[in-house]
């Protein structure tokens, strides 16, 4: 039989169109023939899947035809549920309200004793079980809700000074000028979103006006890997150089040149920059066009109108190999690729603003 009868045959047993004697035949020659009864048995898969793939595209043709005929948006739209005005309000102010409630649970309490109400103790007892509720309430509004702490929100007082500090290690190490924290009562550094987080002055170096803080506040996670590195040799006099800090609240850029190696009377711990700096860029980074942080920026006021100074990078990683090993978690690690090299001035300013911070310093009451 060639293969042209053998597949019409095959068709013909498949469809039901033989006749009794006929299937009987071809029954039996497929149990005397195996290499037929494979082929029976892999054309009814073949006809099997063709059948499955018809109603598949007969199905999508369908539902494409119904998405035809309706507005899915307005549907959409239509069916959504929306919050009360009521849920939008506490959602969008939940913590002044739980502020504002707080406030008139005082006010109440205060009427009831100028009145004397308050002489039943079972009602002082029960009001004061209701302003624990509402302070706690309060509390759990203020961090979310979801037991994570919200970022430290530094004292609602007058800060006494505040300068600039960069990172030098991503677990939360940072490094200012000595002449920003001394004296301090309790210090906070603030970062570009505007979060603040509580430090400890784990190092400092007074002769060379250097101090390194450590974030010890539990809402800190943690920074990304540093961008820049610290060059290790000295740099060039005219040398292109540029500063990123906090003078003010808002960051403030600047640039400007190396216009001498030595500082104040020919202190050879600083560079001299024509950089303009106020008091808030002390302890800032001074970078080098490539990004390398070459020094960090003095802001204190000098004899010498117009001069600005900056202590050199070899000074700063000497205190920081001088760092006592027992006041940290380990030994601080520097990064050693400088991912700004190559980059715009713009995208370096962008990259690094997430590691320098804003030094706040509270003194005692």
């Amino acid at each position: 039989m060639r293969d042209e009868q053998l597949l019409e045959a095959i068709e013909r047993y498949l469809n039901g169109e033989m006749s009794a004697d006929e299937r009987k035949a071809f029954e039996q020659f497929r149990i005397e023939n195996a290499e037929v009864d494979q082929r029976v048995i892999e054309h009814q898969q073949f006809i099997g899947l063709l059948k499955q793939y018809s109603e598949r595209v007969e199905l999508e043709n369908r539902l494409n035809a119904i998405h035809q005929e309706i507005d899915v948006h307005a549907i959409a739209e239509e069916v959504t549920i929306r919050p009360s005005w009521i849920v939008d309000i506490w959602r969008h102010h939940h913590s002044k309200i739980s502020v504002a409630a707080s406030i008139a649970i005082f006010a109440i309490l205060a009427t009831l004793f100028v009145t004397g109400s308050l002489n039943n103790r079972s009602q002082y007892q029960d009001l004061r079980n209701e302003i624990i509720r509402l302070g706690k309430q309060r509390g759990n509004s203020l961090t979310g809700g979801g037991g994570a702490r919200a970022p430290r929100v530094a004292p609602v007082s007058t800060d006494r000074y505040s300068g600039t500090g960069f990172a030098i290690s991503s677990n939360g190490l940072l490094i200012t000028a000595y002449h920003v924290i001394s004296g301090n009562d309790s210090v906070y550094v603030q970062n570009v979103a505007g979060k603040s987080y509580k430090v400890k002055v784990v190092y400092t170096d007074a002769r060379a006006d250097i101090a390194v803080l450590k974030i010890t506040d539990t809402a800190f996670k943690g920074l990304g890997t540093i961008p820049y590195t610290f060059k290790r040799s000295e740099s060039e006099l005219a040398e292109n150089v540029f500063t990123y800090g906090y003078p003010q609240e808002q960051a403030v850029y600047g640039d400007g040149r190396i216009t001498s190696q030595s500082g104040l009377n020919g202190d050879s711990v600083d560079y001299e920059v024509s950089v303009p700096v106020n008091p808030g860029n002390s302890g800032g980074p001074l970078f080098d066009s490539k990004g390398n942080v070459i020094g960090m920026v003095k802001a204190r006021q000098t004899q010498v109108e117009g001069a600005h100074f900056a202590s050199k990078s070899s000074y700063l990683l000497a205190a920081i190999d001088s760092v006592s090993a027992d006041t940290l978690v380990k030994r601080p690690v520097l990064n050693t690729k400088n991912t700004l090299a190559g980059l715009t001035r713009q995208q370096q300013v962008k990259k690094l603003q997430n590691y320098v911070f804003l030094v706040k310093v509270y003194a005692k009451n």
